[in-house]
């Protein structure tokens, strides 16, 4: 196991095992690419702590460490990209946080609806989101036009393609239609800044995050997702969905995620 730096006084070897890496870590693209996919596979994109209302969460990347690394949970953007900038400068890596707003339609959300980050390193400004859920696996390259991303191809990026300054992120779908997973302008924002919308998917009953529970993860195969009182496997482009009750819920968070609520 990697010794590591510290990340604000937290020890970077455990965050490195909790996502299962012992890869290189000077601050590369290829290190990069590396611990963002690491991350993904590790990972889940969860609400749990949101739809039961078991903790209030804050923008503090210790409390991001202390669940995610030292609880082995998972979380939602501003935990997962939190976070994962922290690891990122601590080796190094020049990381700033960008404002996006999640497409609903044609429309988009508020801004600091969701948080993406900017990592510039040799020579290509890198957009990295560990925390958005269906998402690549690794970086995409902000100036590269045309289907990129891991599954191949499945995601690009389009500049002004919603509205001036903006560029949308979109994604692939398994009926092979593009659809836009949101939108954002290249402005670098300090954390506090996401602190209103932090709260507001708390709190807000038009929140999908108060409305729903979900944890979600890739796998080798696809895709594995816990939403409501179902499970959704996709494993080599077939999707299978069964549903089930709390008890079984519980037992599939526990057994498929190593998240115990109890």
């Amino acid at each position: 196991m990697h010794a590591g730096p510290k990340i604000g006084g937290m020890d970077a070897a455990a965050y490195l095992a909790r996502i299962g890496y012992d890869g290189a870590l000077a601050p590369t693209a290829a290190t990069l690419r590396a611990l963002h996919r690491a991350h993904m596979m590790a990972v889940p994109f969860e609400n749990l702590d949101i739809f039961g209302a078991r903790r209030h969460l804050t923008l503090d990347p210790e409390a991001f460490f202390a669940k995610v690394v030292g609880e082995r949970r998972g979380g939602f953007c501003y935990e997962l990209n939190g976070l994962f900038a922290e690891l990122l400068r601590a080796l190094g890596f020049e990381v700033h946080f960008l404002s996006a707003r999640v497409a609903k339609g044609t429309k988009a959300g508020p801004e600091f609806d969701h948080m993406l980050l900017l990592v510039p390193v040799e020579g290509v400004r890198w957009i990295a989101d560990v925390g958005f859920g269906d998402s690549s696996l690794v970086p995409l390259d902000f100036d590269l036009d045309g289907p990129q991303g891991e599954p191949a191809s499945a995601f690009k990026l389009v500049h002004d393609g919603a509205e001036a300054g903006f560029t949308s992120m979109y994604g692939l779908t398994d009926a092979q239609k593009w659809v836009e997973r949101y939108r954002f302008a290249l402005v670098p924002h300090p954390l506090a800044d996401f602190a209103g919308m932090c709260e507001y998917h708390q709190v807000s009953p038009d929140s999908k995050f108060v409305q729903n529970r979900v944890c979600s993860m890739p796998t080798a195969a696809g895709r594995i997702t816990l939403s409501g009182n179902r499970l959704t496997l996709v494993e080599n482009g077939r999707r299978t969905v069964q549903r089930l009750d709390e008890a079984a819920f519980l037992g599939a968070l526990r057994e498929r995620f190593g998240i115990d609520l109890s």
